[in-house]
């Protein structure tokens, strides 16, 4: 009769055992799979800040090609440039 609960209670542990590994394994893939899931919400986040990026850049190319004023524009706050005759100004706030 011991000889028969003991199989049985080791029965028992095997299968526990089994289970158990199945829960462990069902639990990382569920962190793994989150994991990927908010990798794919980020990416896409950077994907439109990039698209909106590349939409200013664009609009920016159509308004220097169009146009001789934007590139004045441009090349004196980018550049620090001025046109002949003028006289550079620096304000500085004081404190």
């Amino acid at each position: 009769m011991r000889a028969i609960k003991k199989q049985l209670t080791l029965k028992r542990l095997i299968i526990v055992f089994i289970f158990a590994i199945f829960v462990v394994n069902y639990i990382k893939q569920e962190i793994t799979i989150r994991r990927i899931q908010e990798d794919i919400v980020n990416s896409q986040e950077e994907l439109q800040e990039l698209k909106d990026k590349n939409g200013e850049l664009e609009s920016d190319l159509k308004k220097a090609t169009e146009s001789n004023e934007y590139l004045e524009k441009l090349a004196r706050e980018r550049l620090g440039m001025i046109k002949d005759g003028e006289k550079v100004v620096n304000s500085q706030e004081q404190n």
